[in-house]
């Protein structure tokens, strides 16, 4: 019965259960799970109301994550393990396998798809009827307050994205795919080619979108705005929003393609869709 699932505002207090999704997609990305595990065992938000699905698009990788994952999860299950230890640990940490040869750094149409199939075929693998939200985080993000579960479930929005940067000395903006529409990308939309793919940071032309990383960040949590897509370093979901159509195309949608397509069907749905320019994760 779906009727009494709800994400709220106040999810770490009513026993909500948020469903973390990574897809690792080169050999070197095993590296960063011990970190990444790390960094969601000590975050704030119960650790116990917390499952982590992997994705491996290479088989051969399982001989190296499985011990990683041993060290947080006893207990075998089909595809996983769950806790059954008397300290606080994660809900379930489930590892999946789709065979698919590509690159996380394939930046190029087909290598956008590429991830968004990945993506897509992890979400229909690991959402169970008892998750509230889902959370797509990065492997390799390095760095993010612990509070950040509560803090953007605080906002009440149905999807919310904080800023992603670089982990360096000076400001210097990583995720470009957070942006908002202008009247002039919008112009612009009008008279490329229908075939044409807008990819942040990355067709070559200047698209005129107003970007989260060039947005004011001296109010944090006190200021979220509206966007129009969403890029998928760290991107906190009501679930409902996932089960009720919108997840990443991979194909063409407005220009767009797998995160940001995904953005975009949210907002057609009538989801409300927002980032937080103040409130930062590094990569």
């Amino acid at each position: 019965n779906l009727n009494s699932l709800n994400a709220t505002a106040q999810g770490h207090l009513l026993g909500e259960h948020v469903l973390v999704l990574t897809p690792l997609i080169n050999p070197e990305d095993v590296s960063f799970l011990p970190g990444y595990l790390e960094r969601l065992e000590h975050t704030s938000y119960p650790i116990e109301l917390i499952s982590v699905g992997l994705l491996l698009v290479d088989p051969a990788m399982r001989k190296a994550v499985e011990p990683i994952v041993q060290q947080y999860m006893n207990t075998p299950t089909a595809g996983g393990w769950r806790h059954q230890r008397s300290k606080p640990k994660f809900h379930a940490i489930n590892i999946y396998e789709r065979h698919m040869v590509m690159n996380s750094q394939d930046n190029t149409a087909y290598g956008r798809s590429l991830m968004a199939r990945a993506r897509n075929f992890l979400l229909s693998a690991a959402l169970r009827d008892f998750h509230s939200w889902v959370a797509w985080i990065d492997i390799d993000i390095i760095r993010y307050p612990p509070s950040i579960f509560e803090d953007l479930m605080s906002a009440d929005v149905d999807v919310i994205v904080p800023n992603c940067l670089l982990d360096r000395s000076d400001f210097w903006g990583y995720d470009r795919r957070n942006w908002q529409e202008t009247d002039y990308s919008l112009e612009m939309q009008k008279w490329v080619g229908e075939d044409f793919i807008m990819m942040e940071g990355v067709s070559g032309g200047a698209s005129g979108r107003s970007l989260l990383v060039d947005m004011p960040t001296h109010l944090g949590m006190d200021l979220k705005v509206p966007l129009d897509a969403v890029g998928a370093t760290f991107t906190l979901v009501k679930s409902h929003v996932h089960r009720e159509g919108a997840n990443f195309p991979p194909f063409l949608y407005q220009h767009n393609i797998e995160s940001e397509a995904f953005g975009k069907v949210a907002n057609a749905l009538g989801f409300s869709v927002y980032g937080v320019p103040g409130y930062f994760v590094y990569h």
